[in-house]
């Protein structure tokens, strides 16, 4: 469960290095939308590879996956209608307003959970982490808290306060890496198919409603550029992986 949490806490530490980095820096849109199509690509390869198919695979084709996928992707979909009616999918608006913090941060949450999970499960099943798919979830948290802090800033947040608020979002995607880790421990491959399925499931509604439109909305066409060299890459390490297995 140690190992779970380590891995979980590496992956989600770059909402502290985004956060650093837009502490100091001004990050352009453009290179802001670029770093999230490309992040984009990469979680896309993972949702596939590292989490659907090895689904379907472990679950010998019952079809219980296909549930948990719809499952995970409406519960994100529903969760996130909700906490952004609350304001907390305005990125850097939401952030420079202190009253939008909370749905901001439950966002944020949203989103990272059920990677952190994700990585958790991984250790379990493996005993070590998918190198592919510690890179996607890395990838996908940078430039949401680089956007954030920009708004933070904005609105008057001191660089120890935005540090503070991302280093506790780290600890809980920290934590669920290691709940992944205990409380799947004695689940059947069925039920770990299913878990898999729904994160896919979720993960994949976030990409689609969430960071592809902002990187396209940043970027414009050079995001899809960087997501297809981000899946692309993502297949070759995932490859390289199985293939040290093998």
């Amino acid at each position: 469960m140690g190992s779970a949490f380590i891995w979980g806490l590496v992956a989600a530490s770059s909402l502290i290095v985004g956060g650093l980095i837009a502490s100091w820096v001004t990050i352009g849109k453009r290179t802001l939308g670029i770093v999230m199509g490309f992040g984009a690509g990469v979680l896309m390869s993972a949702v596939a590879y590292e989490l659907v198919y090895e689904a379907l695979h472990i679950a010998k084709l019952s079809g219980f996956p296909t549930l948990g996928f719809f499952l995970g992707a409406f519960t994100f979909f529903f969760a996130d209608m909700l906490i952004g009616r609350m304001g907390g999918r305005q990125s850097e608006a939401a952030a420079a307003q202190a009253t939008l913090v909370v749905p901001l941060v439950l966002g944020i949450i949203l989103d990272g959970v059920p990677e952190s999970v994700v990585i958790g499960l991984g250790v379990l099943q493996g005993g070590t982490v998918s190198v592919a798919m510690l890179v996607a979830v890395f990838m996908s948290n940078l430039p949401e808290a680089a956007a954030s802090t920009a708004g933070m800033r904005a609105g008057g947040w001191s660089r120890v306060k935005i540090l503070l608020l991302w280093s506790a979002i780290a600890m809980v995607c920290a934590c669920a890496s290691a709940a992944g880790y205990a409380l799947l421990g004695g689940a059947s491959n069925l039920v770990l198919a299913v878990v898999q399925a729904f994160a896919g499931g979720a993960m994949l509604m976030m990409l689609a409603n969430t960071m592809i439109p902002e990187a396209y909305a940043h970027a414009g066409k050079f995001a899809g550029v960087a997501m297809v060299i981000g899946f692309a890459i993502a297949v070759w390490v995932v490859v390289l992986e199985h293939a040290g297995a093998g």
